[in-house]
């Protein structure tokens, strides 16, 4: 099943909008993994059991493991979430966008090595260097367009030919790129207003949503600002709001409860 078709039917099937962030901090993690050689993997693996069910994806992201050297970690909790929670697409958090070879190395990386279904891309360097994301048509390339951090303004919105550059990303990838129905758009969900300038240009693309949570976001502006025709088309991101509901042993049952809570947060907005 393609990653898109995977997404529209967890959209439907399980009544829900939330992408849960896998991005592991040891230092924040519950006492009981202290002394705990695996303790990125467990802790990862007891997240994403406990918020299945409110998960329209899940979204490691892959600096979080590299800097820790649990690139192994990573391709376990993937393996086990293909296996345990067939159904929820992950997507491999990694940015990434280079030339040539290059750039198909990180195509196979994201998804011979780690098996994601869907790899977020830089589209800086252009349509060529997505290519080989792109020829994957059974995956989803996730491509950076206005994106939730405060700096984002600095290139994102520099004028274009009388519009903000994050406008002719989002009209490229829907217009000129999306060859294989297989993009969707990050915009992140601090800024509102250009989310509504995104879902006009982009019909009903799928956009990924970070920033609800910790970062300030505001799920009701997000969706009455972004979803779709159908009250769908968007995976709201929350990472550490999820992650960290508890630092205590009811880490999992609290990020249970935080996702769920996002979940009922969003929904009546569709």
């Amino acid at each position: 099943m393609s990653f898109m078709t995977a997404l529209r039917e967890r959209w439907q099937t399980a009544n829900t909008l939330v992408c849960v962030g896998l991005d592991p901090e040891p230092a924040k993690f519950p006492a009981r993994f202290a002394n705990d050689p695996d303790s990125v993997f467990a802790f990862c693996r007891d997240i994403a059991d406990a918020t299945a069910d409110y998960a329209c994806a899940f979204k490691p992201q892959i600096a979080h493991f590299a800097a820790l050297g649990a690139e192994n970690a990573l391709e376990r909790l993937i393996a086990h979430i293909k296996s345990n929670h067939p159904a929820i697409p992950v997507i491999l958090d990694s940015k990434r966008g280079d030339i040539g070879s290059t750039a198909q190395h990180y195509a196979t990386e994201a998804f011979d090595r780690y098996g994601a279904d869907a790899v977020t891309a830089n589209p800086y360097l252009g349509h060529d260097a997505l290519q080989p994301f792109l020829d994957r048509a059974d995956r989803g390339v996730i491509i950076l367009c206005r994106t939730s951090n405060p700096g984002a303004g600095e290139l994102q919105d520099l004028l274009v030919a009388g519009r903000p550059l994050y406008q002719h990303v989002a009209e490229k990838a829907a217009v000129e790129w999306n060859s294989n129905g297989n993009i969707a758009l990050v915009v992140g969900a601090t800024w509102p207003e250009q989310l509504a300038d995104v879902r006009a240009l982009v019909k009903d693309m799928p956009l990924l949503v970070p920033g609800v949570g910790a970062q300030g976001g505001n799920a009701a502006a997000v969706v009455s600002n972004a979803k779709s025709a159908d009250g769908t088309g968007l995976m709201i991101s929350s990472s550490r709001a999820v992650l960290y509901a508890s630092h205590g042993d009811d880490y999992a049952e609290a990020a249970a409860t935080a996702a769920r809570a996002l979940r009922d947060a969003i929904n009546p907005h569709r």
